[in-house]
């Protein structure tokens, strides 16, 4: 059986401009919140990913057309089932996403649970109470998760934590439904907001995204329109991690800084020094990092979890003691032992990371074990002396269009290959 890796050769400066990719945490709701208009939708910017292709696959058994072309997706309004498979719900691990707007299109959807990156548990509770406050009937059935709403309302739903999944769920299944919802302590990524302008250009009524209250008045239909997905504010943050690593001069265009400000604090503190003008963000890291002596993953606006793992890579090189907190996923430094083969001194005791920086790391045969863990080994790889080779590139795939290519546009050294998977 054959396996594909990527061999990076580290120990040289990033240098050079890259546009960043069209954000995974975007391009995936917007796609299911086209099952509410009627017509044709068109998304632009949409990044090439597995994930994608996932969620288009899903839209098609479902009854709509979706097709893709290049970094455009096309999906027009149809009829069909409302059940989604067991292994398209074990594909993607956001697949619940497409909950809320089946609800609010055709008032019923049979799921399972949701795949993806085994981050700990997610439970999808959050997602499942809120629909019942809106009227929808649920009940388990042979492993399945079966709901139905004869009469789709509004609620005023309070969350009783921010997660961004349920809040784009309660925000697509109320944007149908009859009545106004209110919804409290709401997620308030940048992703929230993109997806109420999705919506809002549809011909929705919703007020606050972004928010803690967001509040969604029911309309009798949505139209489809042609829209951008956001720029990746992850993806960013890898090119910028990537070069902190290695060291050297990098551009990152195409991006919304203001998103990332809890991001790029981190970096500065670690010693990078940072410039910003309109949609680039500068990073030169000439100098040696220092420590950054605590960092806590919080809901946005705080320092994003999907960062972490990026930012240990760094600050496995800079001097003195790091400490990291994880706070919102249990499973979340499964890196750490993978960059301790390269030499990193981290030392994990529950949900804290204490990073002692080392000189430098050396390159080794490691494996992503989820997807922004994937892309720190490969930051880390991109400082490390000699070469790396990463396996588990499927993880990567699901969240980075042409890793390898925009990685080496920046000067690292990447090549993907097809090996048999016995050679190891």
């Amino acid at each position: 059986m054959a396996e594909e890796i990527l061999r990076i050769t580290g120990g040289r400066k990033l240098r050079g401009e890259i546009t960043v990719q069209g954000a995974k945490n975007s391009a995936l709701p917007l796609m299911a919140a086209s099952m509410l208009c009627d017509g044709e939708t068109v998304l632009g910017n949409v990044p090439q990913l597995t994930d994608v292709y996932a969620a288009s696959r899903i839209l098609n058994r479902l009854g709509f057309r979706c097709k893709i072309s290049g970094n455009t997706a096309k999906i027009v309004s149809g009829e069909g089932e409302t059940e989604i498979p067991d292994e398209d719900m074990r594909a993607m691990r956001s697949s619940v996403m497409f909950l809320g707007p089946m609800l609010g299109k055709r008032k019923r959807c049979v799921i399972t649970m949701p795949g993806g990156c085994e981050l700990g548990p997610r439970p999808i509770d959050l997602h499942l109470d809120a629909m019942r406050q809106m009227g929808v009937q649920i009940r388990e059935q042979q492993g399945k998760i079966v709901c139905q709403a004869e009469h789709l309302h509004g609620a005023r739903i309070p969350l009783p934590f921010p997660s961004v999944g349920a809040t784009e769920n309660v925000i697509m299944a109320a944007a149908l439904a009859e009545g106004e919802t209110v919804l409290t302590n709401a997620a308030r990524e940048p992703e929230i907001a993109d997806l109420a302008g999705f919506l809002n250009r549809c011909g929705a009524k919703i007020a606050g995204a972004g928010e803690g209250t967001v509040i969604i008045s029911g309309v009798k239909k949505l139209s489809g329109t042609a829209y951008s997905v956001m720029p990746d504010r992850i993806a960013a943050f890898t090119w910028l991690c990537a070069c902190a690593a290695a060291g050297g001069t990098v551009c990152i265009r195409g991006t919304e800084p203001k998103d990332m400000e809890s991001c790029l604090s981190v970096l500065s503190a670690a010693g990078c020094r940072l410039g910003i003008c309109k949609d680039r963000i500068y990073l030169d890291c000439s100098h040696p990092l220092r420590n950054v002596r605590y960092i806590r993953t919080m809901p946005h606006p705080g320092f994003p979890t999907d960062a972490q793992a990026l930012i240990a890579a760094v600050l496995c090189t800079a001097s003195g003691t790091s400490v990291i907190e994880e706070t919102v996923f249990e499973s979340r430094f499964k890196h750490v032992g993978e960059l301790l083969r390269m030499g990193a001194d981290i030392r994990v005791s529950g949900r804290t990371a204490v990073i002692t920086g080392v000189s430098g790391l050396h390159g080794a045969e490691v494996e992503a074990m989820d997807l922004r863990g994937g892309a720190a080994l490969a930051a880390a790889a991109a400082g490390a002396e000699g070469e790396t080779v990463l396996r588990g590139l499927r993880h990567i795939d699901r969240g980075y269009d042409h890793f390898a290519d925009a990685f080496n546009s920046l000067g690292g050294n990447a090549v993907r290959r097809v090996i048999s998977s016995a050679v190891r």
